[in-house]
């Protein structure tokens, strides 16, 4: 096995000239870990933020609002990490594909995946608005059923276009154009936090508002997503569904990465519809609220090693693609390095103001006798901000190659 980096590139089947993002994939690791986490750090955190927005308003509807949202949470998760799964598994093989100088066998990849998502999204729908109810009352949602059926089901109307997103996120990330898939997300996330006070308080829609404004969000990103890919045609990829032939060996090299990242996300989604059951037996309505505001602030502490982590894939899946072995190791052992640094901080700095943090969301209506617990949920949970990143980090090596 050759450890050198400096092997000869290998011909591309057709010629076609790098982009700046491929010529990023295959230059120094860790300029192309930076280069590719710090524009998705930007973009995840506005798009966690979002989701931070949303509690914030819904939290002023009253604790049941807000508990349903939280009610909601694990089924919208579960929805993602399908589409988050099949994204890295696309993402991986395309990097490979990249590193190989293979441009059409990156553009099957593409399709491959595209399609993949449109089977997933119907799979998803159909099943989820129509149990959503029988769901919720299962989960013991009691007197926040309704509200969170109400939101659910509304939410789903948009899950072909939230799937859209992650998938083009992925594959774009994949070949190495961050900044673009970070205006794309950034633009989603920014509409969604304007949209929320006008359609909850405005237009008095309630928790449907919230919804509403999500869908909305998700399709103003996958728009700039769609022009890219398929209307203005300047990304490494080339998607004509006039040229795909389907190919059962690049739908297995899809989901031999695609299926195990999935079950890893269903099994996050598991624990919180566990944690959700639990919570409802021990306490009420009100910890199913504090767990639901408390993880959304969680999961923007955690969003610059998830950037780091989906760096990792592609630089991984690009470098593997090309052979050059000691560019892997290099850019394994730069990431955590860089995500243990970011842990630290983060974790002190919400430990430190998590008091002020949990004010944010507790002030209005009736969910500000669940501050004291939020500060604590959120004072316990930043001591794992460190430790994420070395599970993570070697997780995502291991789907880069395959």
């Amino acid at each position: 096995m050759p450890t050198s980096d400096s092997e000869e590139d290998t011909p591309s089947n057709n010629n076609q000239k790098d982009t700046e993002g491929t010529k990023i994939l295959l230059a120094d690791p860790k300029t192309a870990i930076l280069r590719l986490s710090l524009p998705m750090m930007i973009a995840m955190t506005l798009m966690t933020l979002y989701s931070v927005v949303d509690a914030f308003w819904v939290s002023g509807l009253g604790a049941d609002a807000l508990a349903a949202v939280g009610f909601s949470f694990p089924l919208f998760i579960i929805t993602i990490g399908l589409a988050s799964g099949l994204g890295t598994g696309g993402e991986a093989a395309l990097s490979r594909m990249i590193g190989a100088r293979n441009r059409d066998g990156a553009s099957s990849v593409a399709m491959h995946t595209i399609l993949l998502m449109t089977v997933l999204a119907v799979a998803v729908t159909i099943p989820l608005s129509l149990f959503a109810g029988d769901l919720f009352v299962l989960m013991g949602a009691g007197n926040a059923a309704g509200l969170a059926t109400e939101y659910a089901r509304i939410l789903f109307l948009g899950t072909f276009a939230l799937l859209f997103g992650e998938v083009a996120y992925a594959l774009m990330h994949g070949e190495g154009d961050a900044k673009r898939t970070m205006y794309a997300m950034a633009a989603g996330a920014v509409a969604n936090i304007i949209l929320d006070p006008i359609l909850i308080y405005t237009l008095h829609m309630g928790i449907a508002g919230a919804a509403w404004a999500t869908i909305l969000a998700e399709v103003i990103a996958a728009i700039p997503m769609v022009y890219w890919l398929f209307v203005k045609r300047d990304t490494y990829v080339s998607l004509r569904l006039r040229e795909f032939s389907p190919d059962p060996a690049v739908v297995r090299d899809i989901l031999q990465v695609g299926l195990p990242a999935a079950a890893e996300q269903l099994g996050l989604a598991l624990m919180a519809l566990i944690l959700n059951g639990v919570i409802v037996l021990i306490s009420s309505t009100d910890g199913v609220a504090i767990y639901s505001v408390g993880w959304r602030v969680v999961s923007i502490g955690l969003t610059p090693i998830l950037a780091i982590s989906s760096a990792v894939v592609a630089v991984t899946g690009a470098t593997y693609g090309a052979r050059a072995y000691a560019k892997m190791e290099s850019a394994l052992l730069y990431a955590v390095r860089l995500g243990l640094g970011i842990g630290l901080g983060l974790a002190a700095a919400t430990f430190i103001f998590a008091p002020q943090i949990a004010a944010i969301f507790t002030a209005p209506g009736d969910a500000s006798g669940i501050a004291p617990e939020l500060t604590t949920y959120l004072q316990v949970t930043s001591l794992v901000y460190p430790m994420v990143g070395f599970g993570l980090f070697s997780s995502s090596f291991f789907q880069g190659t395959g």
